[in-house]
């Protein structure tokens, strides 16, 4: 019996991402986009790695920070993503709870975080 390397994913699925750090006390809140990008970054790939992100974007809305990653286009633009998929992540204002939400643009993903939020409150 042999051990399968986990971090090489599925052939034909996007790459797996990386382990979620561990949680050693409560989560840091936010104060700005750029404390918001900071906490984001650790749930995607290093920007500029191979099979990486070009760039990550903060979108800032009323209760929490949208981060998601910007790809570099593709060199057959009419063919379909060798790696379709990902994912974007939501950082609360509140608490600085994370919630990974598909690779939607910014106001649909931020339409599905408010009917989430909502599911959540009591």
């Amino acid at each position: 019996m042999t051990d399968s390397d986990p971090s090489a994913g599925t052939p034909g699925l996007p790459p797996t991402p990386p382990p979620l750090p561990p949680q050693t006390g409560p989560q840091p809140v936010p104060a700005n986009a750029d404390e918001a990008l900071e906490i984001g970054r650790r749930h995607f790939s290093e920007v500029g790695s191979p099979g990486g992100p070009a760039e990550l974007f903060v979108h800032e809305f009323d209760i929490g920070y949208l981060i998601h990653a910007g790809w570099p286009p593709p060199e057959d633009p009419t063919a379909p993503p060798t790696e379709p998929g990902g994912s974007n992540v939501v950082i609360a204002k509140s608490d600085g709870e994370v919630t990974f939400l598909p690779n939607f643009p910014p106001e649909p993903a931020v339409e599905l975080y408010h009917r989430l939020r909502a599911r959540k409150t009591p």
